[in-house]
């Protein structure tokens, strides 16, 4: 009976050690900050080519530590990205402001941009979409 207690040992060890790191991970990421943002799809409607669109993105971090955004990845450079550079504390509320020039661009468009940050919740992404008539008043 022992010898078979013996062999099982490692068995128990290893379950032991999942459950211990399972469990420490689920706490760790319980802890992290959480961005929320109110309304993360924005349709700017129908504009005239050449148009500058700015869109303004509300967030709170619902998170139980302070949240800091380091990078806003975009797609191309007619999109620019303007976030706080400070950390947000757990309850406080924060904007992202998106520019977004129209030069070249017609038609349907239909952007996403990720929020990079130390959220449980990170990569974030925002989305905008509209549609871009051409400038016809040069013609």
């Amino acid at each position: 009976m022992l010898k078979r207690f013996r062999k099982s040992i490692p068995y128990i060890l290893f379950l032991y050690g999942i459950f211990f790191f399972t469990s420490t991970i689920a706490q760790s990421k319980d802890s992290l900050p959480y961005l929320k943002v109110k309304d993360p799809k924005f349709n700017f409607g129908t504009v005239t080519q050449g148009k500058v669109v700015e869109i303004e993105y509300t967030f709170e971090n619902t998170g139980k530590n302070p949240l800091t955004i380091s990078d806003i990845e975009v797609t191309c450079g007619c999109t620019v990205a303007d976030f706080p550079h400070y950390p947000i504390r757990q309850g406080d509320s924060g904007m992202i402001m998106i520019t977004f020039n129209t030069k070249d661009k017609y038609d349907k468009q239909d952007r996403t941009v990720k929020v990079i940050s130390n959220a449980s919740n990170s990569p974030t992404k925002l989305r905008f979409y509209g549609h871009i008539e051409e400038d016809k008043s040069d013609k």
